[in-house]
């Protein structure tokens, strides 16, 4: 009589069937090897929470001297780049830092213009032994104004020109009715934003719409509410706004340093 396989299998013994794979437990080696992986697993993710939380401190007093400093109405966005950031605590010295500032009042006398954002990329800021103040080894800022704060400002309506780099000022009188004046935007000394270029684009140019072009755009306006140690390089116009673009190389940071 024939015998089938199953009746050869050991009394016991348990029979996955023909394609059945059977798996054992791990032996003390591999369990020892697992355990010490999930270790190090474990240990790698408290390292990077502890950078974080250490990152997320340094971010938020940097925001706060930065708010200190501008008189920004919000602390602004910061962002400390690289890992990990403790090591670059202990040497004082961060390798990158981003920071994006909102509404920055224009501060001293009148015809000073607010920024409306200011975007700011600091390499290799080093903490001194004095708390108050921090170096850097290069800085790049653009400092965004609207038209609408620059319209403000200068006290006539100012928008994008048909050409590039040029805007267009717009002065109403009750009888002489609308005069828009198109300018040329360039770069002054001294971090001033200068208009240059003038073309009547609608209207005449009767004396007393020329007295108030005159005192609204004649001289070059300052950016003083930049930090220290930065100089303008370039303007453009766009469709919302003006552009500005800073550098800077060995900045020093301190409390309230701004251009003056």
């Amino acid at each position: 009589m024939h015998q089938s396989q199953h009746d050869e299998e050991p009394v016991g013994e348990p029979y996955y069937g023909d394609g059945a794979l059977y798996v054992g437990s791990p032996t003390p080696r591999r369990r020892r090897r697992i355990l010490a992986v999930a270790s190090l697993a474990a240990l790698l993710v408290g390292a990077v929470v502890v950078d974080r939380v250490a990152a997320a401190r340094a971010e938020s007093r940097t925001a706060e001297a930065f708010q200190e400093g501008m008189g920004t109405p919000e602390r602004p966005s910061v962002h400390v780049s690289g890992f990990p950031v403790l090591t670059q605590l202990a040497r004082g010295n961060l390798r990158h830092i981003d920071i994006t500032a909102h509404d920055i009042p224009a501060r001293g006398t009148s015809q000073l213009l607010p920024v409306t954002q200011l975007t700011v990329g600091i390499d290799g800021l080093k903490t001194s032994e004095n708390a108050d103040e921090a170096h850097a080894r290069s800085v790049e800022a653009t400092a965004f104004l609207s038209y609408e704060d620059v319209s403000e400002a200068l006290g006539l309506k100012v928008s994008q020109g048909d050409e590039p780099g040029r805007v267009d000022a717009t002065v109403g009188l009750p009888l002489a009715g609308d005069v828009t004046v198109s300018a040329a935007v360039a770069v002054a000394d001294g971090n001033r934003i200068a208009f240059s270029d003038f073309r009547i684009a609608e209207g005449e140019l009767i004396p007393p719409v020329k007295a108030l072009l005159d005192k609204a755009l004649e001289e070059p306006v300052p950016l003083r509410n930049i930090p220290e140690g930065l100089h303008l390089r370039s303007v453009t116009t766009t469709e919302k706004g003006i552009s500005a673009r800073f550098t800077g190389k060995s900045v020093t940071f301190r409390p309230s340093s701004t251009s003056a």
